[in-house]
């Protein structure tokens, strides 16, 4: 059984958004199993840097999306972006600066936070949208 289980109610528009859901859950699931496996530190530098990246372009993706629907949480919205992008910073310098406790953290924040973001916040956009498509 995988660290973090996609499921239904992780869907948010059977499309792009959650594909990229979908790679970040992978990659948390990379840095699990590395981890619980004793290799956490082998491959701790290579699933930062990728979570990072791809966490920084899909909330890119998302946000221009949200303000091509004229979102009004978007401000909301990306406050959360930038301080969960923050603490990946954060944990990316103490790994840096030879900390051996960052793979573990790094696992759970990903989880708790994604699974939290994904059922709440990004659950309003598509309350959002389809309240928005009954209205035209």
């Amino acid at each position: 059984m995988a660290y973090f289980e996609w499921g239904p109610d992780l869907e948010i528009d059977h499309g792009p958004i959650d594909a990229d859901h979908r790679q970040l859950v992978e990659l948390v699931n990379e840095l699990h199993t590395a981890t619980s496996q004793g290799q956490g530190q082998e491959v701790m530098a290579s699933v930062m840097e990728r979570l990072i990246s791809y966490t920084r372009q899909h909330f890119a993706r998302e946000e221009q999306g949200m303000e091509a629907a004229a979102f009004p949480g978007l401000a909301a919205h990306c406050e959360k972006h930038h301080a969960i992008t923050a603490q990946l910073q954060a944990l990316a310098d103490r790994q840096e600066a030879g900390s051996i406790t960052v793979a573990s953290q790094l696992s759970s924040l990903m989880r708790d936070w994604l699974s939290l973001h994904i059922r709440r916040s990004d659950r309003e956009l598509v309350v959002f949208l389809k309240a928005k498509k009954r209205v035209s």
